[in-house]
């Protein structure tokens, strides 16, 4: 099976039905993607799927259509995506394991909407969960990269 992950084409051997999650961690050693519930209810497996936030840990390799692109690639050391700024600025991680899955729903969401209220921004980011809580920092983020992206 043919993938793009991260604009790169990849030839892996895998079954149909395994989650795209696997694929990437497993097969192809990207382990930005984190696993977390399973069931697509935390948010920590999330990816781009051409620039639409998925839960690859719910997406089967056989189903899968179009790019991927995981938090490795959304920006580099060198050239940080704008979501990624704002949460370096507003120090947004503390134990980090959920946050590739949020930065990634934030940038997608970022995307389709780019002038969000609080209120929009939190219903975006609802359904990726938090065990540290740091919800108000990743809405005053997601208002940060809402403003580097916007060139304010």
């Amino acid at each position: 099976m043919k993938l793009t992950v991260n604009g790169r084409e990849h030839e892996v051997d895998v079954e149909e039905d395994m989650p795209l999650l696997w694929v990437l961690r497993d097969e192809l050693g990207i382990t930005g993607p984190k696993y977390g519930c399973g069931i697509a209810q935390c948010g920590a497996c999330t990816v781009h799927v051409d620039g639409v936030a998925v839960r690859s840990c719910q997406l089967l390799a056989g189903d899968l259509v179009g790019d991927v692109t995981t938090i490795e690639g959304l920006g580099n050391p060198d050239a940080l995506h704008a979501v990624q700024a704002a949460w370096v600025e507003e120090q947004v991680a503390q134990c980090g394991y959920c946050q590739s899955g949020q930065i990634m729903q934030a940038a997608s969401f970022l995307d389709l909407n780019p002038e969000p209220t609080d209120a929009q921004i939190d219903a975006a980011m609802s359904a990726n969960l938090c065990r540290c809580g740091t919800y108000p920092r990743i809405r005053s983020a997601v208002k940060l990269a809402a403003a580097k992206l916007a060139g304010v």
